[in-house]
């Protein structure tokens, strides 16, 4: 198996499967949540279902190498996050929707 065969390596620090737009992370997270290569094929269906066996087989060979990679891609999305909220802060709307979503359920509602 050639990696060129299956993955874009054009785009430094950034691996899509060959053909589509679709990132190596997402196919890796969905195995790493239990999902099998069918259901994760047709939830992805630019993706061929070799590609996604060659991706999970490639992690599964590379596992600290492809868990650097990926701890290394939510850095850089945590931190494009946080400048993207520094120059666009929240409006109070969405800041109220946050805490409403952070607070822990109330146990009052549907007690009797």
């Amino acid at each position: 198996m050639q990696l060129e065969d299956y993955f874009d390596l054009e785009t430094p620090g950034y691996v899509r499967v060959k053909g589509t737009r679709v990132p190596i992370d997402v196919l890796i997270e969905e195995f790493n949540r239990g999902t099998v290569p069918d259901r994760i094929q047709k939830s992805f269906p630019t993706t061929t279902l070799e590609q996604v066996y060659a991706t999970i087989t490639y992690y599964l060979h590379n596992r600290a190498e492809v868990d650097e990679y990926l701890r290394r891609g939510r850095e850089r999305a945590e931190a494009a996050y946080q400048e993207h909220l520094r120059r666009q802060p929240p409006s109070p709307l969405a800041e109220k929707l946050r805490a409403l979503r952070a607070a822990p359920p109330d146990s009052s509602q549907g007690a009797s």
